[in-house]
């Protein structure tokens, strides 16, 4: 099971109210539902191995460098960091305190996003697995042997994404997914696409050429086989199109480092958990990982 850990932190703070506090009084609900969130995860889906995966660059240089608008509209007013609310920030290294205490593997990779890490190791491992995130970019890994366990409307009613329910849901393979965004764009990633082209052209093209490199190529051609001025548009939009791919496609070759990422048949570090679990006032939480994990193990 590969979590993308951020989508599933920001999900856990805006869906449980701030009023959930520590004995101090500072809000601990990202921590609380991540750990909820995880404990109905592994009581679902029986995993053997986790990895929860990092955005350790959000917004990488290399992506940045093709398309400057890539996630800018996220940038805090000092135009370098990412825009998180001031009662989550503390929340996330707490958050992986307590995963760590846990002994569940942590991932990132220096300049990469969790997207990445997590295309990453799902190339590097040969068996099942399962991605957990609502970041649709994610569907593209989508594989007979890799499914998305698509969180867009909670943990709780997660939708199980394979090559069939992608195609009848988009129209395109997993495999074509990033052209098909390219195409039709994503406003979330400040990606602009091709204006004029929406989700139902861009497939029909993705399904008639294939990648975007193929779709701009007959463009240029000349090809009659597009729909009536998308040929056009297409080309218009091609200086961003000679870039989107790279922006787009997940990477497989982010430098994660080899985890042990079994899952802990306890934890990695007692003593910290139960200082954690005091000190935030979450021992409940942290009790339904373990006997989920517990339970995993039989």
């Amino acid at each position: 099971m590969l979590v993308d850990a951020a989508n599933l932190y920001f999900r856990a703070f805006y869906g449980v109210p701030e009023s959930v506090t520590s004995p101090d009084g500072k809000p601990v609900n990202a921590v609380r539902g991540f750990l909820d969130m995880t404990a109905t995860l592994i009581e679902r889906r029986w995993p053997t191995r986790y990895v929860a995966c990092l955005d350790l660059d959000w917004r990488p240089a290399f992506r940045v460098a093709l398309l400057p608008s890539y996630k800018a509209h996220r940038l805090a007013p000092d135009g370098r960091t990412e825009a998180i609310p001031d009662a989550l920030v503390p929340q996330i290294p707490a958050l992986l305190s307590v995963l760590a205490a846990l002994g569940m593997a942590i991932g990132g990779a220096e300049g990469f996003e969790a997207d990445d890490v997590i295309a990453t190791l799902a190339a590097r491992d040969g068996g099942p697995c399962e991605i957990v995130s609502s970041d649709r970019d994610l569907i593209a890994l989508a594989t007979e042997r890799v499914r998305l366990l698509y969180v867009g409307r909670g943990v709780a009613r997660l939708e199980e994404l394979g090559p069939d329910e992608v195609r009848a849901r988009y129209g395109v393979p997993p495999e074509r997914y990033a052209d098909f965004a390219a195409l039709r764009g994503d406003p979330s990633d400040g990606l602009p696409g091709v204006a004029g082209i929406g989700a139902k052209t861009a497939a029909a093209l993705v399904m008639r050429y294939g990648a975007v490199e193929q779709i701009l190529a007959a463009a240029l051609a000349g090809n009659d086989g597009f729909p009536a001025g998308a040929a056009t548009k297409v080309v218009a939009a091609a200086e961003y199109l000679a870039v989107a791919p790279g922006v787009v496609r997940g990477r497989t070759d982010a430098p994660v480092p080899e985890l042990d990422d079994a899952l802990p048949a306890s934890p990695a570090d007692p003593a910290a958990l139960v200082e954690l679990a005091d000190r935030y006032g979450i021992d409940s939480s942290i009790n339904r990982v373990l006997n989920a994990i517990a339970r995993a193990g039989r």
